[in-house]
């Protein structure tokens, strides 16, 4: 599949500049290292959440205006935005499960969380998606 336009601009070009060539190594999917240690990562914020660990749930978003969070009934764009909203709300209600949480991983460095949750005496399941990258500093 060739991209075109904005999406062929948009691909980072390789260490030799060559914006079209990529190791088929860059894109392995599913390597059980990166899936344990995305799942890894993903339980470390999940259990901030539960815990209203605040430090460790800012820690997990790369900062600047490009995170965005999407609830049921509100959004939120920007680190900043999503820390003060986080800070204001209540701590989530006893017994959180997950459930159906898959983790589909793209080379070392991407890879996508998806997962339901329901809460004790609430009648709605809920759905988390999250995209976690690797950057070169960490």
């Amino acid at each position: 599949m060739e991209l075109s336009g904005a999406l062929a601009r948009a691909r980072p070009a390789s260490p030799d500049g060559d914006a079209t060539a990529t190791p088929d190594a860059e894109l392995a999917r599913d390597l059980p290292e990166v899936v344990d240690e995305v799942a890894t990562a993903f339980a470390l914020y999940e259990q901030a959440l539960v815990d209203r660990d605040l430090a460790t749930m800012a820690g997990c978003f790369v900062e600047g205006e490009s995170v965005v969070r999407f609830g049921i009934a509100d959004r939120q764009r920007g680190a900043d935005e999503l820390a003060s909203w986080r800070a204001a709300q209540d701590p989530l209600p006893p017994g959180r499960s997950l459930f159906e949480t898959s983790v589909a991983t793209f080379g070392t460095s991407f890879a996508v969380v998806t997962t339901c949750f329901s809460c004790p005496r609430r009648p709605t399941v809920g759905r988390q998606s999250q995209t976690w990258v690797r950057f070169p500093d960490g």
